[in-house]
């Protein structure tokens, strides 16, 4: 093993993430060089692959003689912990072994919390931090910036409400300051052993809100229903790519028999499913594709009796558009017909091809085509753009001399009827 001193691990760390824009992560693992991934794609960095000896010289710099992460490391081949070397630079670092050798990944933490404008989140997401009780899923896959939409939205609740919000996560990734809202950040390994010990000890600190970094197995889901169930909100992640699929999960932890009873709870206190992909942005960087459930009349059905054909989740959410709610084709689609994305980019990251593509297919032949209400729109465009006539300069009457008065025209004389004359009388 190759001794490394932290000034040194520092200085390499810290030229990784100057060498490129949209650092997320580094990666160290042994045969290849060092490696950045910037706005999805990994790139090279330095001009030599790394030896195992060097990286098990640079996670022993990290983990710093934590018995935890040393018995993790060597029981479990893997640990999970969070190092920082200056205020502006924080990581989530992941130690594991792989083929004999020592790797590691490091994600990078934002230093600044984003808000939700920051993030350009839709309106009914500010309906969603609005809940007093129940659950709320922010799922997605590994890097799609499921704690960062959580952060954002417990940073708006921070603004504007009053409460005590408890957090348990592995590692802390986000340090909320005080402000309206008061915050206890407990980092497992530190401040609790385990999630479910974690989750029984936050029902008793006076939470209203609980976040949970990621629900991973029953007793912690278990507790999370429970505290949903008796006046508490929880928010939590899910590695899951849609709103069905996270019921199926949720459903999934729990054995067969108690299927049906997990269904009546999870109607009962399930408030949103939000699903989201970091999606490629035409010209570079990435943009944010979200899938938004509520609960609903229509919803409860469909999660206490079952998907059918005629009871799709997908098919509720997009009927639900009133309310703020939208699918993952509804949001890539909106995203296309704003040029955000390209055309193959949204039937990659969709979850119907074919709805998507009819979609597609609609929204170009429409541009091509304009509609009569368009073409109403541009006349009135021309009008408003076209110069008014100006009006005319009223001019100053000229006198003239009184004419005299008009002479009516004689009558025509009248015909006379001829008189007529008795004959006259004959003396006798």
């Amino acid at each position: 093993m190759e001794t490394v001193q932290k000034d040194d691990l520092d200085r390499l760390l810290t030229t990784m993430l100057e060498s490129a824009e949209g650092i997320s992560d580094l990666l160290f693992v042994a045969g290849r060089h060092p490696l950045v991934e910037a706005h999805g794609r990994l790139q090279k960095f330095g001009d030599a692959p790394l030896a195992s000896a060097r990286i098990e010289g640079l996670a022993k710099a990290i983990i710093n003689g934590n018995p935890r992460l040393v018995e993790d490391l060597a029981n479990r081949g893997s640990c999970d912990c969070s190092y920082a070397y200056s205020d502006a630079h924080r990581f989530r670092v992941n130690i594991y072994r792989q083929n004999g050798n020592h790797a590691m990944v490091l994600r990078r933490l934002a230093s600044k919390i984003p808000s939700m404008d920051d993030l350009k989140l839709a309106p009914a997401f500010r309906e969603v931090i609005m809940e007093k009780n129940g659950l709320i899923f922010v799922t997605g896959g590994t890097g799609s910036g499921k704690t960062t939409t959580l952060a954002a939205m417990l940073n708006e609740v921070n603004l504007t409400h009053p409460c005590h919000i408890v957090t348990l996560q592995d590692p802390i990734e986000f340090l909320h300051p005080h402000h309206e809202a008061t915050f206890s950040q407990r980092e497992m390994g530190r401040d609790y052993y385990n999630f479910p010990d974690g989750m029984r000890a936050a029902l008793r600190q006076a939470p209203k809100i609980i976040m949970v970094g990621e629900i991973r197995d029953r007793e912690t889901m278990e507790i999370a229903l429970t505290a949903g169930e008796t006046g508490h909100v929880v928010y939590s992640t899910m590695h899951t790519i849609s709103a069905g699929q996270t019921i199926n999960r949720i459903l999934g932890i729990f054995s067969k028999d108690e299927e049906q009873q997990v269904r009546e709870r999870l109607a009962g206190c399930l408030r949103y499913i939000i699903s989201q992909r970091l999606v490629p942005r035409e010209g570079g960087g990435r943009m944010l594709a979200t899938e938004l459930m509520g609960s609903s009349l229509r919803t409860r059905e469909a999660i206490l009796m079952g998907e059918s054909e005629s009871r799709r989740l997908s098919d509720i959410i997009e009927a639900g558009s009133t309310m703020g709610w939208h699918s993952f084709e509804q949001s890539l689609l909106k995203a296309f017909e704003r040029n955000y994305i390209t055309e193959e980019t949204a039937l990659l990251y969709c979850v119907n091809k074919p709805t998507m593509r009819q979609r597609i297919d609609a929204a170009k032949k429409s541009a091509d085509t304009p509609s009569f209400a368009s073409l109403k729109m541009r006349e009135e465009e021309k009008a408003k753009e076209a110069p008014k006539p100006k009006p005319p300069v009223p001019t100053m009457p000229t006198p003239s001399m009184p004419s005299p008065a008009p002479t009516m025209p004689a009558k025509p004389p009248v015909p006379s009827m001829p008189v007529p004359t008795m004959p006259a009388k004959t003396p006798a």
